[in-house]
């Protein structure tokens, strides 16, 4: 009831002439004498309904007809753009995969005009992929290319009913030729110029003891077989030093440079000097930096990675990752004990200014990591000051040795674990890293990212990932090990006398493990570090029983080495399904090397949800760069990575074309012997 009044009242003609009824009305009644004046007043008004009534149905008439013609149009307008809209139009039913519709432009840039309904869309555009349409986005990520020409492709999707009980989905798509920007962008980053620096990473060695025609001689060999390489790419190229070229050059270039595994390493390798030595370079590229200057500062980042890893290889930089090419040589040993001495005193100020000093390894830490932590906390003591030993006790693989150093008074409150660290430092805090220069492989993420300074000594080949702006870093590839670097830093920094003995074989034992009883990795350097701790009281055979494992963890790893199974010549494999120890992986790795025949050996394991890789090596085989293609580290002889979201089979069959590129990319093709399931 109420709704009929409202309609009533609404403003209309009908309102209109009741009103003028109800006056005629009353003209009637109440007016003396006015009964023809009312008659003629309600004649016109009917008179005026009447008309009202006449052309109002016209006006609707002309109306229905206007937009019939309107609709018309509109169809024949809409028929008439699916066909020739100027744009190539394609529309797609995703349901079945099919293409459903295309107008004349689609069929002219597809020239597919006799199969192009109810096909599928592979058939018509291979390697299309509509997901993108079902996940609700607008735009294809990636430039089409259909006969030559690129299209960016733009899309709206429909959902319809389609079967009984099943959607459809219908995808309406839109081409957009992009062929001359797109030739515009290529041409832009293809003349983008890359920085590169040139370095002749052994020049001292290689020219010691030379006479000036030998050494003339030689560097000029060198000077033309960098000369003829560069000039292939039609770059700039200049000494900056003794030792030092720029080459800069266009992006264009690059691939083909990677291409050619930079052939220009080996040539200058295969020269050789009077003495017998081999000259390698170190080449270092920066790309991608939003001016000249940044990519000048990437070149600088990039060869400092290259000799940081071991030289005689090449290394790219971008904005966010390095990424390695050669790297055959051996690492031979460069380092003075003037540089020792440096890096002792400048440790030296920056633990006598912290107000607290910790000191961390790497996850899961084996005893050079806890041993080389020994030998800072021994630097500290004897300065006077007071270094904690981060470490989680639950997963630490060197509980013997922690349980016999905390016998120590002077170690009773010296480990603490991650959590008390980070609450106990404070913005003078000074955190020394031993053992690993990656951030993610360090004991706490979080207490690195919490304390202002940080020095970093390591002995593990730089990756890509790294702990930067670190106050010092004692970063040597040459190396045995952390606790041979400690144990040198501790010559300069404290009396032998102040060297306890437990401290001594904690130290050593790190080096013996390390080095597998000096026979792996060992320099000149390592056995004076070896006989500097024997002087100072370490014992042998203390450290050897560091070292010793129970009977059940020998049948364990007995139990792995038989599993292992030839891949190609010199490089065996196990593969054990169940959870295995680290430390029994690692031990099952070296073992395998004992075994007649083998050079290289990696043992795949599961634990704690992540598949594990221990690598070793007793030959020119570097496992540590055939890890790096698993997101793995370490050095040339050993190395190890941990792969998340892969089942072991994925991991092994990774592995294996690993190895198999980097035995391409060295040049050797060892005969398969046996395929590792």
């Amino acid at each position: 009831m109420n709704r009929k009044i409202k309609q009533f009242l609404e403003p209309s003609m009908k309102m209109y002439f009741v009103v003028l009824v109800l006056f005629a009305i009353a003209t009637f009644f109440f007016g003396k004498n006015e009964f023809q004046l009312a008659v003629v007043e309600l004649a016109v008004i009917i008179l005026l309904f009447v008309y009202s009534r006449l052309t109002s149905r016209k006006r609707g008439q002309e109306m229905v007809q206007y937009i019939e013609s309107v609709t018309s149009n509109i169809d024949s307008a809409t028929k008439n753009t699916l066909t020739n809209f100027p744009l190539p139009m394609a529309i797609f039913s995703l349901t079945e995969n099919e293409l459903i519709y295309a107008n004349e432009a689609f069929l002219e840039v597809t020239g597919e005009r006799e199969h192009s309904f109810s096909v599928n869309i592979s058939d018509v555009l291979p390697g299309f992929n509509t997901r993108w349409l079902m996940e609700g986005k607008n735009e294809y990520q990636e430039l089409v290319t259909i006969g030559g020409r690129r299209f960016r492709v733009f899309g709206s999707l429909v959902r319809g009913d389609g079967a009984v009980g099943v959607k459809s989905y219908v995808a309406t798509t839109y081409w957009v030729d992009e062929t001359e920007y797109a030739r515009l962008s290529d041409e832009f980053e293809n003349t983008r110029l890359i920085f590169s620096t040139i370095m002749l990473d052994n020049y001292d060695e290689f020219t010691n003891a030379l006479s000036e025609k030998d050494k003339s001689q030689l560097l000029g060999q060198i000077d033309d077989l960098i000369v003829n390489w560069t000039s292939k790419y039609n770059g700039y190229m200049t000494r900056a030093e003794r030792d030092r070229y720029i080459f800069i050059f266009e992006s264009r270039f690059l691939a083909q440079i990677v291409e050619e595994k930079f052939s220009i390493l080996d040539s200058v390798r295969e020269l050789i000097s009077p003495k017998g030595m081999h000259p390698t370079l170190s080449i270092g590229i920066g790309k991608d930096g939003k001016d000249i200057g940044e990519s000048c500062h990437f070149s600088a980042l990039a060869l400092e990675m290259a000799l940081s890893r071991g030289g005689d290889q090449a290394v790219t930089k971008n904005k966010f990752t390095f990424e390695f090419y050669g790297g055959k040589t051996s690492q031979t040993e460069k380092r003075t004990k003037v540089k020792s001495r440096v890096m002792a005193s400048s440790l030296s100020e920056l633990m006598r200014d912290a107000s607290t000093i910790f000191v961390m390894g790497h996850k899961n830490s084996d005893l050079d990591a806890i041993g080389s932590a020994i030998g800072i906390c021994c630097a500290a003591r004897a300065m006077q000051k007071t270094a904690k030993i981060v470490v989680d006790m639950n997963t630490t693989l060197s509980k013997p040795l922690i349980d016999r150093i905390i016998q120590l008074p002077e170690y009773r409150n010296t480990f603490i674990d991650p959590q008390e660290a980070i609450l106990e430092a404070d913005g003078s805090s000074l955190l020394i890293v031993v053992d690993t220069n990656r951030p993610e492989q360090v004991e706490s993420e979080s207490l690195l990212m919490s304390v202002n300074r940080v020095a970093v000594i390591d002995h593990h080949r730089r990756a890509a990932s790294y702990i930067q702006n670190a106050a010092l870093s004692l970063h040597e590839p040459y190396a045995s090990s952390a606790c041979e670097l400690v144990t040198e830093l501790l010559q300069y920094m404290v009396e032998q006398s102040d060297i306890l003995r437990a401290e001594a074989e904690a130290l050593l034992s790190g080096i013996m493990l390390d080095t597998k009883n000096f026979t792996l990795r060992t320099g000149g350097r390592t056995f004076d570090a070896a006989a500097f701790l024997r002087r100072a009281g370490a014992d042998t055979s203390d450290v050897k029983q560091l070292l010793q494992t129970d009977i059940n963890t020998a049948k364990q790893r007995y139990a792995i080495v038989q599993k292992a199974k030839i891949y190609k010549s010199g490089i065996a494999i196990a593969a054990p399904e169940s959870t295995e120890n680290r430390i029994i992986a690692a031990q099952a790795a070296d073992e395998l090397l004992n075994i007649s025949g083998i050079q290289a050996s990696f043992v795949i394991f599961p634990d704690n949800e992540k598949i594990n890789i221990s690598a070793r090596s007793m030959s020119d085989i570097n496992v540590q760069v055939i890890l790096e293609k698993l997101g793995g580290g370490g050095n040339k002889n050993q190395a190890g990575a941990q792969i998340a979201d892969k089942t072991q089979k994925e991991v092994v069959r990774d592995l294996c074309q690993a190895i198999d590129n980097y035995l391409d990319d060295n040049s050797v093709t060892p005969e398969r012997k046996e395929e590792t399931t």
